[in-house]
């Protein structure tokens, strides 16, 4: 039975970019061509997605890398994650929980928006000369992720000293008092390649990232809509949380390892630093603290790897929708 033009209007989008009409009488007139998002505007939607989700999971992040720089810094208490969790609150008070944040919205603002920006410029270039697959899709999340980590090393640094800082003995703090501040000071008075300082496990977890997070995230999107999930909520929750604990496990020795490696300090007597290399760095925390050290703090570095995976992309899909309802 036709569908009157009428009617075919008050189905929206669900008719959106499809001929309503037999044969030769569509015209462009009597269909919707949805307008494609011009790449500044995707790049700036992963930023924003990113951000939204960093100012949910920050907490997390914040008692994750504690936890996993407490054996480096003489605390061998053994606490679980909600202990740990609680001791902060109870010994620095809540807003302890959101030390760095500055930092952690600008880390977001580079690497969130260069690794989404850049995965989906890159997917459509190669789209244009093969069948996207899980290879592909590894491929280039493996390349925007890697290109994301260098550009965003500077504030992942000043993250991570910052949210630890006050972790330290009174004598030790840098006590940055922002993510401007601890900027300045390093370059100041480290150098401006301290901000690359450990950046190689950076950019290899990044990569890692990329693949595991932003690839299978794809993947999964793909394969859960074969299965029938059809909602845009239920696909991209189900997805994300699936991409968020599989990424997590692979790339939890790489953030461990970055860890180290960004907040470690000279030798006082030789100078040397401690820490040199990603598999250096692996092999003496196995060797000193057992292998399992690598994956310490590893709940709370899922509750902020999966919840960020789950608000990030579920903001993303939300902004790409209004985007499309305005535009």
């Amino acid at each position: 039975r036709p569908i009157s033009l009428a009617r075919a209007r008050e189905k929206g989008s669900f008719l959106a970019g499809s001929s309503i009409l037999p044969g030769n009488m569509s015209s462009s007139s009597t269909k919707k061509v949805p307008t494609a998002m011009p790449t500044a505007v995707n790049f700036a939607v992963g930023g924003l997605g990113g951000v939204i989700g960093w100012a949910v999971v920050h907490p997390f992040n914040t008692v994750g890398v504690r936890m996993n720089l407490a054996t480096a810094t003489g605390n061998t208490t053994g606490l679980g994650f909600v202990p740990f969790f609680r001791e902060i609150v109870q010994k620095e008070g809540a807003m302890a929980l959101y030390n760095g944040l500055s930092a952690g919205f600008t880390r977001q603002i580079f690497y969130a928006t260069a690794r989404i920006g850049f995965y989906d410029l890159i997917r459509d270039q190669v789209k244009k000369y093969r069948e996207i697959d899980i290879w592909a899709r590894l491929g280039v999340g493996v390349v925007s992720g890697g290109m994301a980590a260098l550009i965003a090393c500077p504030a992942e640094v000043s993250l991570v000293r910052m949210s630890n800082d006050n972790a330290l003995p009174l004598s030790e703090r840098r006590n940055y008092k922002s993510v401007v501040d601890a900027a300045r000071r390093i370059t100041a008075e480290e150098g401006v390649t301290a901000f690359w300082r450990g950046s190689l496990p950076f950019v290899n977890r990044a990569m890692l990232v990329g693949a595991c997070q932003v690839g299978t995230f794809d993947q999964f999107k793909e394969t859960y809509r074969k299965m029938g999930i059809t909602g845009d909520l239920p696909l991209v929750f189900g997805a994300s949380m699936t991409s968020g604990l599989l990424y997590s496990v692979i790339t939890m020795p790489f953030e461990t390892t970055k860890n180290r490696m960004a907040f470690q300090r000279p030798d006082p007597t030789t100078g040397i630093l401690p820490y040199r290399s990603i598999f250096q760095t692996m092999s003496s925390m196995a060797k000193a603290e057992g292998v399992l050290s690598l994956w310490n703090g590893f709940a709370p570095y899922y509750l902020r790897c999966g919840g960020h995976t789950v608000v990030m992309f579920m903001a993303i899909e939300q902004l790409k929708d209004l985007w499309g309802r305005l535009a």
